[in-house]
């Protein structure tokens, strides 16, 4: 390999990781600082009618970044993957920059919030769609696991670090989230349109174009049904049996059968199913889908743990419970940094298959010992087990990824690149769908008892309590990830005014509420962490039938790696 070879390794991986850490960072950046936009924009989120708001800021960007992936992947293939890459810098930019300037108020300028969040969006899948398959393209097979090692690690914490910066910059003014990708993005666009060259070639095809509307139509309603699902429907606590959600996820599975016949049928398919002959890929990329499908609702579990019960319980402000929250979780990004360049370079040496499997089942050891773990913990202890689930996370997430691009053909690394990223984020919506309807559940064999009881206790008017404690589920875990205080919410300034102002201190206390939802938010958390643990037991399966330490041949099979220097060569 040539020194100037080298160098421009090292330039790629500085160009990939800044652009996924800054991607996964705005993919998070919001949900800390949603109670400042909206309170920003003038809109009250748990107003009846004004949950699309609140959903769409928080899952639009998912959505768009998990249907545009596989597309963008293809189309880097096509055209050039670090031409697709510079210009998803430029639009990400782009659209950072008409974020902050937002001059509406109330419903228009949710609107045009959630519409901007979406063409970011865009921009997010072009970088995370070719990041992948540049650096493979740039690293020798010996060194492919440390390279996506660390952009695994930075798209990890990014998620993660989103959420501190949030809380640190929503407060200033919420423009803010948005005005710090401006800066980094403008240095990454310059950065790569310089430092970035194409290294593989090019297969101009005709675009798939039926393909990629009928995945992309039949993603999109397959989402919006899984969002509405958690949302009450009639007199039900969620949205499963209602006719429009029914309608959205049978419309969106059928389209996506119709994609798959199609698929079989055009000569240059968008979504290269023949890859999944390759066991190294298909074992990859489901054992992704698994591992996303376990943790892509912790978080939101874990924000709701925090802001809804322990930091009030510790005498802290509901308003100031997100920033806070943020910082609680930062030994989950320690984890993350460590173990993804570490494991990534072990990967290297050893395969993925021990590190990709023995992380899988770590996490699920993890998730036993958050589900044991008291509502009012110990935060030293906490915060280990949040390390090592970080480090077992990233340890699963480094070496799988490695190994999914090690098993790809060359002509196709932008499009399969696109296919796990596909898998992993649509996991990610679809787990955030899941922990929440199971957190439903669970809360609602006790919920409504509790506040009940406890409302009555301190004065609240029977009629009052009942209709309280009988409100859905998911307005209580809502209130608490908005870091609100539920009570004054729920109950409303107008009954707290006739209570005693012994009883209104009481009801408003940080400490009612949390003693309250305690027991309930327990038994809601076992059912979604007793899901997870399972899913994470079967992707660890998964990880392991990949079979041993591989690369693809121009052969056209993956083989073993018996000798990486001179495979490298």
């Amino acid at each position: 390999m040539t020194a100037g070879h080298d160098r421009y390794k090292w330039a790629a991986l500085s160009v990939c990781t800044l652009g996924v850490l800054m991607a996964t960072i705005d993919g998070s950046i919001t949900l800390i600082s949603l109670p400042d936009i909206f309170r920003g924009i003038g809109i009250d989120p748990l107003q009846p009618g004004n949950t699309f708001y609140l959903l769409w800021m928080i899952l639009g960007f998912l959505v768009v970044t998990s249907v545009l992936v596989v597309s963008l992947g293809r189309i880097g293939d096509m055209y050039g993957r670090v031409r697709i890459y510079n210009l998803g810098f430029a639009v990400f930019t782009f659209f950072s920059l008409l974020l902050t300037i937002t001059w509406q108020h109330g419903h228009a300028a949710g609107l045009f919030l959630i519409i901007m969040r979406l063409f970011q969006g865009i921009g997010a899948a072009m970088l995370m769609a070719n990041s992948a398959a540049i650096l493979t393209d740039a690293f020798p097979i010996n060194q492919r696991g440390t390279a996506l090692g660390i952009n695994q690690a930075a798209a990890f914490s990014g998620t993660f670090l989103g959420l501190v910066l949030g809380g640190v910059l929503a407060p200033i003014n919420w423009r803010l989230i948005f005005l710090v990708s401006v800066p980094v993005g403008l240095f990454g666009t310059v950065w790569g349109y310089l430092k970035l060259r194409e290294l593989s070639e090019h297969h101009r095809a005709r675009l798939d174009l039926w393909g990629n509307l009928t995945f992309a139509a039949g993603l999109i309603l397959v989402m919006i049904g899984l969002t509405y699902g958690i949302e009450p429907h009639g007199s039900s606590n969620m949205g499963w049996t209602s006719p429009a959600v029914i309608a959205e996820l049978g419309a969106g599975i059928g389209l996506l059968i119709a994609f798959c016949f199609i698929e079989t049928q055009v000569a240059e398919p968008m979504f290269r199913l023949q890859l999944f002959r390759i066991r190294a890929f298909t074992a990859g990329v489901l054992a992704s889908f698994l591992a996303a499908l376990a943790r892509g609702g912790l978080m939101f579990t874990l924000i709701i743990w925090l802001q809804g019960i322990w930091l009030p319980l510790h005498g802290v402000d509901f308003a100031d419970t997100p920033l806070k929250a943020g910082l609680a979780m930062l030994p989950l990004t320690l984890g993350f940094l460590i173990a993804g360049p570490a494991s990534g370079i072990l990967s290297d040496r050893f395969g993925a298959r021990p590190f990709a499997t023995g992380g899988m089942l770590g996490t699920a050891v993890c998730f036993v010992a958050l589900e044991l773990t008291p509502i009012n913990f110990s935060y030293p202890y906490f915060a280990g087990l949040l390390f090592v689930t970080g480090l077992t996370m990233a340890s699963f997430g480094s070496p799988n990824r490695a190994a999914v691009m090690n098993s790809l053909p060359a002509r196709h690394r932008g499009a399969g690149s696109g296919m796990n990223t596909t898998f992993q984020n649509s996991a990610q919506v679809l787990s955030i769908g899941l922990f929440f309807t199971l957190m439903i559940v669970g809360l609602s064999s006790q919920l409504p008892a509790s506040l009940s009881h406890g409302l009555t206790a301190h004065g609240v008017p029977g009629p009052v309590a009942q209709r309280v404690s009988h409100l859905p589920p998911v307005s209580t875990l809502f209130a608490a990830f908005l870091g609100y205080n539920p009570v004054q919410h729920l109950v409303g300034p107008q009954v707290l005014g006739h209570v005693s102002a012994a009883q209104r201190a009481a009801l408003t206390d940080r400490s009612f509420f949390p003693a309250l939802i305690s027991a309930p938010f327990r038994a809601g958390l076992r059912t979604a962490l007793d899901f997870a643990i399972g899913m994470s037991v079967v992707g660890a399966a998964m990880s392991w039938v990949r079979g041993g330490k591989y690369h693809y041949s121009e052969s056209g099979e993956v083989v073993p790696e018996t000798d990486p220097q001179a495979v490298s060569a």
